[in-house]
């Protein structure tokens, strides 16, 4: 665990000993099997942006890949389409996704903000042409009971959200801090050409990089789409890859690449969510929410750059102390 993961991880004790004495409910077993509920929920793509963020990059279409996906995931079950399949195919297309994205970045050397800011908008608007800007919801008096344990059910009061969070976090950082691959994605987000002189495949790296991202924020969408259990094209997931990148910049992850620790974006998450809670259980306007989350991104982002100044004014002490010791 880094020192950031630890500072995070007593910050996050701080905020919710804070809320639970301003506000008892905080502490109530059913406000924290909604948190953790929304955590799990939120927590998925969050990771998945993770692994953008660590090449350097950014995925801007979170929020409109889970609105296009939740439609059709939607849709296909309302049609009789089996949940398996209907979930395969979803995931199909988030790895088509990630991979048109990596190529357009990888390929034809487009910036990353370019191809998903307009991926957001492309994938808003196919959401809403393909619905006729109408709501996609399941026909009345439907049940898929496996589907629904899968997703929205609990064990023992554990969202399952919470446990499928649980497991992504635990593969993702297996993968990202013990593995050559994870290796492989700092090197290249701290520096591609260097990466690329020393033998790696910096293109492959980056695209499976947008892949992994895509294919998890697929896999978000059919968690959402049956916690809410209808999608409206035009808002549903609105901001929610604000909130993936404040979630990772809370965590540890530098915009710059090359930096960062999936228990960090974990802590980023409870935290948001804490924070939220915290507006909530406060009677302060919901509003406020975005203004909350910009707040955070901001102070994140503010506090990442003056760390590595002082990092980089320590390192130079300590190389001028160590060449006056020597003459």
């Amino acid at each position: 665990m880094l020192r950031k993961d630890i500072g995070l991880g007593l910050l996050v004790i701080s905020v919710g000993v804070t809320v639970a004495l301003i506000n008892p409910r905080f502490v109530s077993a059913v406000n924290l099997a909604n948190t953790a509920n929304l955590i799990g929920l939120f927590g998925l793509f969050s990771v998945a942006q993770a692994f953008v963020i660590v090449t350097a990059g950014i995925e801007l279409s979170v929020g409109s890949v889970i609105a296009l996906l939740g439609v059709l995931f939607v849709d296909m079950i309302a049609n009789g389409v089996p949940w398996p399949i209907a979930a395969l195919i979803v995931l199909a297309l988030g790895c088509i996704i990630g991979l048109l994205h990596g190529w357009l970045i990888t390929r034809l050397r487009l910036q990353p903000f370019v191809v998903t800011l307009c991926g957001l908008l492309i994938y808003r608007g196919l959401a809403r042409f393909y619905t006729a800007d109408g709501t996609a919801g399941f026909p009345f008096g439907s049940s898929f009971p496996m589907l629904e344990y899968l997703t929205t059910g609990r064990t023992s009061g554990v969202p399952h959200s919470a446990v499928a969070f649980l497991v992504v976090a635990a593969g993702s950082w297996f993968l990202l801090h013990r593995t050559v691959f994870g290796r492989h994605l700092f090197a290249v987000g701290k520096n591609e050409e260097a990466a690329r002189y020393s033998g790696i495949n910096s293109r492959r790296v980056i695209a499976a990089a947008y892949v992994i991202c895509a294919v998890l924020t697929a896999l978000s969408a059919i968690f959402f789409a049956m916690y809410t259990r209808s999608v409206q094209p035009s808002s549903h997931g609105n901001f929610y890859e604000l909130y993936a990148i404040a979630a990772a910049v809370l965590g540890g992850f530098s915009l710059r690449g090359g930096e960062g620790s999936i228990i960090g974006v974990c802590l980023g998450v409870i935290l948001l969510q804490v924070l939220q809670n915290l507006v909530n259980l406060l009677g302060v306007p919901s509003s406020l929410n975005f203004a909350v989350m910009g707040g955070v991104i901001l102070t994140g982002v503010i506090a990442d750059t003056q760390f590595d100044r002082f990092r980089a004014r320590r390192r130079e002490a300590l190389m001028r102390a160590t060449l006056t010791g020597e003459n």
